[in-house]
């Protein structure tokens, strides 16, 4: 058996990966086909039969692009065009709308394009200003066409049949007027079919910007490791490329580098930043056979380790590839519309048939008989149906904006509510995901300020992440550097400096051992600890002049939204990369009971998967890299503004300000907009089910008609009834 990732080009919705991946499935030779439509690719394994060619050829059967095999380091070309396109055709619309209902909103209409003046040239302009969007669209009505003929319709078979419909019976009225039928140009619904392509088309750029920004955070969570690598041979070493590492591989990392692949140490030891890869805000001392991880930052010390896993084996791709498998699951709302869609649409089609035929059969005329299915058709021009879902979610999108929270999945709007699981990641979600200064005890001469002027001015010429709580504190409280001399970093222990010709030691307990200080502040060192701070210890000569608790501290918001959230029936849950001590103490202090510890990646993928498989509907909120899988398993992913690029990428929604509380306005604005959603699909099947019944004719014998006008003029009312309906949500306050 092989496997190939192809990408895939002319995918828009879940119906067409859907589509796709069933049509593949379906073919002889090939043994399993998963299709994500976030990234446009296609997982193909197929038996060694079939040639590349064989599986390309089945995917173009299928209506849609094979661009080629899938390689991280191509360059995809710039879509620069679609830009442009959309541009010029915006023009043209706003064009033909003016021409054709510009008198209708009591514009002046420049006399040539009058219709009563000029009547031919008006009609003319009609046809030449509408011809360019069905080019424009071609690629709707080819995947319409090829999705009608494997019998899996999907939405751009509805935007075909009903953009196709309205041009197709304008042109049988112009043609009508051209042979002298004059009445016939008050029935052309040019316009109509212009409309309906160019807002699929709108909507489809912007949804592809989106997918773009997700595939570029994939790219750069690749580049996390660095492009070469320090080779030991026999003679020294020498800097090689990341494609010439093999496992087994002796690498050698220095100071200040970062890691090239995961691996054992061999010889040496040093303290590593892996806060991007395990949420653990402080650095991890690692030593002789403990393992690395590509991208992880080497601190301070000195190592050799034997490559282990390279490429897409490495613990940054297995990342990845959990993201990527994540986004490939289906909403229900979008499969429940793909089902509606395949019901929907032959059902039309046999009605109209079954109309046109039925007038014929009774006699009237062609010309009648072909009026009375087409009405049927325009009757049922699912805008309403269209317009449902997605304008409640826009104006609820522009709503969750002015609340500071920014909306990337109308899936996840319309679900958010319906979370009775909230999990919150703790480094840089809860807390602020940065070492803070948190309790002095001061035992010397100095005042507070001016002892921590020292302790700043010689943690200014350290690197340790703990020498930036100290740095950033003195730039908040504007506090003056002194001169410092003979800086020295001692590995694993602390640093020294000279200060007004006195020795200042800074460091761990083990300094006090290295000086053979007796320890003579325990309680104070149990208070800090029982608080979960790292200890600092500042000493003068042989006298221990502070002990300085440094910890990651608690987001403000973040005891009110735990609060409000569990007022709200949420079960809250903390899952962490951090050790389960810190954990627990940062939970008691904001309320949370349910404490998950020592987590790595993939492990806080699986518990949100089985918290679903549990029949619960989880809310996951993230901020780092070690959030993206969980971020896009969980049924909605919510990330921090501050977070990184591939945490807010991977998730659907971002709360700007990295307020938690916003989290509540969320849930209370999606519950909202769902039961709008609810009312609109309503009126609009209410509306499609009279509509269709008053179309076909059955109720002429009491008087009630349509005809095309009329129920061109009922589906636009259909339509006002959503977007006012829509418009309600306006109304949306927070209350307090």
């Amino acid at each position: 058996m092989k496997k190939i990732i192809l990408r895939i080009g002319g995918m828009s919705c879940s119906a067409c990966s859907s589509g796709l991946e069933k049509y593949l499935n379906k073919q002889k030779g090939i043994q399993s086909a998963s299709v994500n439509l976030v990234l446009g690719e296609a997982t193909i394994e197929y038996d060694e039969k079939l040639s590349l060619k064989d599986i390309e050829k089945y995917v173009e059967e299928a209506g849609f692009e094979s661009l080629g095999l899938d390689d991280e380091k191509k360059e995809e070309p710039k879509k620069s065009h679609k830009l442009v396109a959309l541009i010029i055709f915006t023009i043209l619309l706003v064009f033909l709308l003016y021409i054709s209902m510009g008198k209708m909103l009591n514009l002046k209409i420049i006399s040539i394009f009058d219709m009563n003046i000029h009547p031919y040239i008006y009609l003319t302009m009609m046809i030449i200003l509408t011809i360019p969007f069905l080019v424009y669209g071609f690629d709707i009505f080819k995947s319409g066409l090829k999705h009608a003929l494997h019998k899996m319709p999907n939405m751009d078979t509805l935007v075909s049949l009903g953009a196709i419909t309205c041009f197709g019976y304008s042109l049988y009225n112009s043609v009508m007027f051209f042979l002298g039928k004059s009445m016939n140009i008050h029935d052309l619904y040019f316009e109509s079919s212009a409309v309906i392509i160019y807002f699929i088309k709108l909507g489809r750029f912007i949804e592809g910007k989106s997918k773009e920004k997700t595939k570029e955070a994939l790219k750069e969570l690749v580049q996390i490791t660095p492009k070469s690598a320090l080779l030991k041979t026999e003679t020294g070493s020498k800097e090689v490329s990341l494609d010439e590492v093999k496992k087994g591989d002796i690498l050698i990392c220095k100071p200040g580098h970062k890691v090239a692949a995961d691996g054992k140490i061999i010889k040496g030891a040093s303290h590593f930043d892996e806060a991007f890869i395990t949420g653990e805000s402080l650095p991890v001392k690692k030593s002789k056979t403990d393992f690395v991880i590509a991208g992880s930052m080497n601190l301070d010390g000195y190592i050799e380790y034997e490559v282990d896993k390279v490429g897409r084996e490495s613990t940054i791709s297995e990342i990845v590839r959990l993201v990527t498998e994540s986004s490939n699951s289906k909403s229900k709302v979008q499969s429940l519309a793909d089902k509606i869609c395949c019901y929907f649409v032959p059902s039309v089609v046999i009605i109209a048939l079954i109309t046109f035929f039925g007038h014929l059969l009774f006699k009237y005329s062609l010309s009648t008989s072909l009026i009375a299915g087409v009405t049927v058709l325009v009757t049922a021009c699912p805008c309403s149906l269209g317009l449902a879902t997605p304008l409640a979610i826009v104006v609820s999108e522009g709503i969750c904006a002015k609340n500071g929270i920014l909306v990337k999945s109308s899936e996840a709007l319309e679900k958010a509510y319906k979370a009775d699981t909230i999990v919150f990641d703790k480094t840089g979600t809860l807390t602020y995901g940065t070492l803070k200064i948190a309790k002095i005890f001061n035992y010397s001469e100095y005042n507070d300020k001016a002892l921590l002027s020292i302790i700043a001015s010689i943690e200014d010429k350290s690197e340790h992440p703990i020498a930036k709580a100290f740095v950033n504190y003195q730039k908040e409280h504007k506090l003056s550097l002194v001169e410092i001399d003979n800086f020295e970093n001692i590995s694993g222990i602390g640093i020294t400096g000279v200060y007004n010709k006195k020795k200042i030691a800074i460091g761990s307990s083990k300094l006090l051992e290295s000086l053979s200080i007796k320890n003579e502040y325990m309680k104070d060192q149990e208070k800090l600890t029982e608080l979960g701070n790292s200890l600092v210890y500042v000493i003068e000569g042989k006298k221990v002049i502070a002990l300085i608790g440094v910890s990651d501290i608690v987001r403000p918001s973040a005891k009110t939204a735990i609060k409000k959230l569990k007022k709200l029936g949420k079960k809250v849950i903390m899952l962490t990369g951090d050790n389960d001590k810190t954990a627990h103490i940062i939970a008691k202090e904001i309320g949370i009971t349910d404490v998950i510890a020592n987590v790595m990646p993939k492990k806080k993928s699986e518990v949100i998967s089985n918290l679903m498989d549990e029949g619960r509907n989880v809310m996951m909120i993230g901020d780092g890299i070690n959030d993206a899988p969980s971020l896009t398993t969980a049924t909605t992913g919510v990330s921090l503004s501050s977070g990184t690029d591939i945490a807010t990428d991977s998730s659907d929604i971002i709360l700007l300000g990295d307020n938690l509380e916003k989290i509540i306005s969320l849930i209370k604005i999606s519950h909202k907009t769902l039961s709008v959603i609810k009312e609109n699909l309503f009126w609009a099947f209410f509306y499609n089910t009279c509509m269709l019944v008053i179309a076909t004719g059955l109720l002429s014998s009491l008087g009630i008609k349509l005809d095309v006008m009329f129920a061109s003029l009922a589906m636009m009312i259909s339509s006002l009834t959503v977007v006012f309906n829509s418009l309600r949500l306006k109304l949306w306050r927070e209350k307090k």
